[in-house]
Parts: structure tokens; C-alpha cells; sequence
């Protein structure tokens, strides 16, 4: 259903300067697999592991620590003293255990299970590319960029009508936390916010130009939700839910495609020292799709990715972040996750998912978006759960499910593509975008209002949304989910669809 860590499924492609018609090629549901050993056996064998070690804020370079690090066999990467993050390589078996007992040390744990640099086999698939022959349906109306008839996910959320009072403002700034963001694309280069971009992989920032872009044989994710909140509307292509704000590739995800934890760390603290206004974070942080805090490793990856988090938003940053694409009830007393750790050989584990956190999504703080597709409801692969999801967008769904009305033709997201293209996905990666497209349009409304207030009217001005019950997505008669809550706040939408137009009427 979703191709590993990108909270993605499907993508097609189109040439620049082309319209969009109707294609889809299907992103295959691989688990990434090597054979390479768990932490404990491959430290055995002198390999390589990244480890992020928490102290008190303001102490991580300290003589002490630097001293403790190096004794216990580890080599200090770089260290973001203002949360108190420190992040170390070490091929030292017992680096972490030993590091755990120094005074002054809260935690410390591998960020990966597979030595550096992580490999993968997982094949992401290409975009299929539509000839000039299968181009010709769109029709736009005058005021319309080309591919906006096949937008039906801005109509959904009110955007084509907010766009007629507001476009956003220059002034407020999207970090697009992900496998990295093509700046040359015709729809992103006019929204462009070089300054607050940056290579994050290693866990610290390369600020080298074009460090933020995917490689050629990289993942166009990031390219893809970058277009979704701010392609410009500009006469090409098609148009963001905000489209007159600034977009940032903060890049994260290795050639192989994994979020390990100093990535994300480093992703959150340079979105928090320049300037973003909102995060998107369409991505689980590997290897562990859920980071239990009973065990000493993921505890400390946790407590890692929470500073981080919470530094960005104290520093003025909404994050928002996508609920996962496996039908998961977050809220259930337990679920099985047969996917980690996804850089070595997964198993099947039984965790419970109030201790077991899905980071960044279901980190204080952060707003979880749901998916929906083209009728309005869950879409069939979304996560869902009651107190966990809070609030709704499109993420698209198989059109077999859901299809949308025409000019629309299929019931995928629309997005930029590496190489001025054009394509569609789905998943819950493409519903976060939709939500920090639209708190970009709040800060751009209240530019003095604080990460608390403008949730607070993003939750506000939220579209209420029953529950879908019975929710029979494939219609074969079995219930394939189960939705709790009232109206107004539920498990299956939070506290309902996000809404462009109040954002920028109210």
C-alpha cells in the first residue's frame, strides 16, 4: 500500500509545459531489507553506528562529556547544545551502555540498526511520463493555472476560494522536511526560500548550494509536497494551497531513503534558528516505525526527536506532520508492526501505541493529519484513532474507492515533480501538506499570532466531520475501520476537514 517511510503510495509524471490527462503507476508496499546484523552483533564486528546522546541543554560540548565520549569509543559528529543533543559515531559495542552511566548523560541510543551508511533494497519505482498525446484535457478557466481542473483536493478544502481574498504572504516560510526539495522546478522556483534550506542527512547541516535537492535516482517526495503547499500561481502548472507563501528543502532522508534521528534533529533546529513558520514532516523517523521508550535505544531517539521538535515550535514553528498510511488505529490498545526495525530484518512486534510513539506524528505538539479522498471520507489506507488524529485533508485514495467529480481524473493528489514535472501521489504525506498549507495561511492572516494560536484556529475553523459509520471503504459488507467521537472531534477526522477560506477570513 505505501512505499517505506515516505507517507506516500502512488506516483505519475508529466513532462514541463504539458498538461495533466490520466495515468497512474503504482509505488510497490516494500519493506527495506538487508542482510546486515542487529546493533549489538554488528558493533561486535567493529561497524559503524550513529548513536545521539542526551544531556542537559548547554553542556553537550563540556570537557566532561567530550572526555566520557571519546573513552567510551565514540566520535563526536556535531552537538546542538541549545537541546542538549549530541550526536556521536562510535563502532565500540558497548559505546551506548557505557555513555548511559556517565553523570550528566539523561540517554543515549543507536539512531539505526544497519551500520553507516545504511543500505536499502527497497525499489521506490520511477514516474511514468504522459506523451503530448495524453496531455490534451486540460481546460483550464481564465484566473487558473493549467492543472488546477485537476485539483479537486483545493475545492475541498475551500482554497480556490480563499485564493480570491488572499495568496499568502512572502513573509511566512514552509520547511519541507524531507528527501529534499528541486528549487529549479518552474511552479517552486518563484517560492523559494534558499536561506532556510539546508542537508541534514549526516545530522549536520551542509549548507552547500543545492545541498537540498534529491539526488537523480532519489525519491521525488519532498519535491512533491513542496509544490502541493506553494507552486506559485504563476500561469504554469498547477497551484499550491498557498501559493504566495515561501517553501524551504530542509533534506533528511538518505540515498536510501531512511529518516534516522540526528537527520531529523538537525531538520527541526535549522527550521527553528531561520525563520520557518511551519514544518511539514510526511515521514516516520527509521528504523522503528513505533519507538517503544521501554527500551534504552528508542527511548533516547524519542527524547531526541521531542527536543528537537519542541525547540522549533518555542522558536515560533507550527509542525504538522502525517498520521501514517496503514489503517492503524492509533488509539487501539495494541498493534501489531511487522516493518521494524526497516533498515536490517523486521518482525513482527506487538506494541502498545501509547507508549510506543510514531515520531514525529504523535509527539506533544505536533498536529496529525488524516487523509481523505475525493468523496470526503478516511481514505481506506489512513491511520485513524480518537485523541491521536487531529485534523483532516485530502491525501487522495484509489479511485476505485473514491472518484472524483470532472474535470478531475483521478482520485491521486496532484504535485511538482523533479525535472519541471507534474505528477500524482496519495497517502497521508500528501494531507499534511494541505494542513501546513493552510496554517501558512493563518500566519499569513495573523502574522503576529504565536504556533499555540494558530492551531488553535486551524482546529477552529476545521470543517466538522461525522464519523463515517459503518466504514466499508471496498464495499465487500466487513467493516474495514472502526471511527470514535463525536462531530466535531473523532478519530477518523480530528476536528474535521481543514478549511483554506477561514484562514484567511477569520
Amino acid at each position: 500500500m505505501t512505499a517505506p517511510r515516505k507517507r506516500s503510495r502512488r506516483v505519475v509524471a508529466i513532462p514541463l509545459g504539458m498538461a495533466m490527462a490520466t495515468a497512474l503507476a503504482v509505488l510497490p508496499n516494500t519493506t527495506a531489507s538487508a542482510s546486515v546484523a542487529a546493533p549489538q552483533e554488528a558493533a561486535a564486528d567493529a561497524t559503524p553506528l550513529s548513536y545521539v546522546v542526551n544531556v542537559s541543554p548547554g553542556h553537550g560540548t563540556s570537557s566532561q562529556v567530550k572526555k566520557a565520549i571519546a573513552k567510551a569509543g565514540g566520535t563526536i559528529v556535531t552537538s546542538y547544545d541549545q537541546i542538549g543533543v549530541i550526536v556521536v559515531h562510535s563502532s565500540d559495542s558497548g559505546f551506548a551502555a557505557a555513555i548511559r552511566k556517565v553523570r550528566g548523560v539523561e540517554s543515549a541510543g543507536a539512531t539505526r540498526t544497519a551500520p553507516l551508511p545504511a543500505q536499502s533494497t527497497t525499489d521506490l519505482g520511477a514516474p511514468k511520463v504522459l506523451t503530448a498525446q495524453e496531455v490534451a484535457a486540460a481546460d483550464a478557466e481564465a484566473g487558473q493555472d493549467p492543472l488546477q481542473p485537476l485539483q479537486w483536493d483545493l475545492p475541498a478544502i475551500k482554497a480556490d476560494k480563499a485564493h480570491e481574498k488572499s495568496l499568502g504572504s512572502p513573509d511566512v516560510t514552509v520547511a519541507v522536511i524531507d528527501t529534499g526539495v528541486d528549487d529549479t522546478h518552474p511552479d517552486i522556483a518563484p517560492n523559494f526560500d534558499r536561506e532556510a534550506s539546508v542537508n541534514c542527512v549526516t545530522g549536520k547541516p551542509d549548507t552547500a548550494d543545492g545541498a537540498w535537492r534529491p539526488g537523480a535516482d532519489e525519491s521525488p517526495h519532498g519535491t512533491h509536497v513542496a509544490g502541493e503547499i506553494a507552486a506559485a500561481k504563476n500561469g504554469v502548472g498547477m497551484t499550491g494551497v498557498a501559493p504566495g507563501v515561501k517553501v524551504s528543502g530542509i533534506k533528511v532522508s538518505t540515498p536510501a531513503g531512511f529518516f534516522y534521528t540526528e537527520a531529523v534533529v538537525c531538520g527541526f533546529v535549522w527550521a527553528a534558528e531561520h525563520g520557518v513558520d511551519v514544518t511539514n514532516n510526511s515521514y516516520y523517523t527509521d528504523p522503528w516505525y513505533f519507538n517503544c521508550k521501554d527500551d534504552p535505544d528508542q527511548k533516547a531517539l524519542v527524547e531526541a526527536v521531542t527536543r528537537a521538535s519542541r525547540y522549533a515550535e518555542r522558536k515560533g514553528a507550527v509542525n504538522v506532520a502525517a498520521a501514517g498510511n496503514e489503517n492503524y488505529d492509533l488509539a487501539a490498545d495494541e498493534i501489531t508492526d511487522p516493518s521494524s526495525p526497516n533498515d536490517t530484518t523486521p518482525s513482527d512486534r506487538v506494541i502498545d501505541p501509547s507508549e510506543c510513539l510514531d515520531i514525529p506524528t504523535q509527539l506533544p505538539g505536533v498536529v496529525t493529519v488524516a487523509s481523505t479522498g475525493a468523496k470526503g471520507i478516511k481514505s481506506s489506507f489512513s491511520n485513524h484513532g480518537l485523541g491521536v488524529i487531529d485534523i483532516a485533508a485530502p491525501g487522495g485514495d484509489s479511485t476505485r474507492y473514491q472518484t472524483p467529480a470532472p474535470p478531475a481524473t483521478s482520485g491521486l493528489i496532484l504535485g511538482t515533480l523533479p525535472g519541471g514535472k507534474w505528477g500524482y501521489m496519495a497517502g497521508t504525506s500528501m494531507a499534511s501538506p494541505h494542513v501546513a498549507g493552510v496554517a501558512a495561511l493563518i500566519k499569513s492572516t495573523h502574522p503576529y499570532a504565536s504556533p499555540a494560536l494558530v492551531k488553535a484556529l486551524l482546529y477552529a475553523g476545521a470543517d466538522a466531520t461525522a464519523c463515517t459509520d459503518p466504514y466499508d471503504i471496498d464495499g465487500d459488507g466487513k467493516v474495514d475501520a472502526v471511527c470514535e467521537g463525536p462531530k466535531n472531534r473523532n478519530g477518523f477526522y480530528g476536528w474535521g476537514m481543514a478549511d483554506a477560506l477561514d484562514a484567511v477570513t477569520k
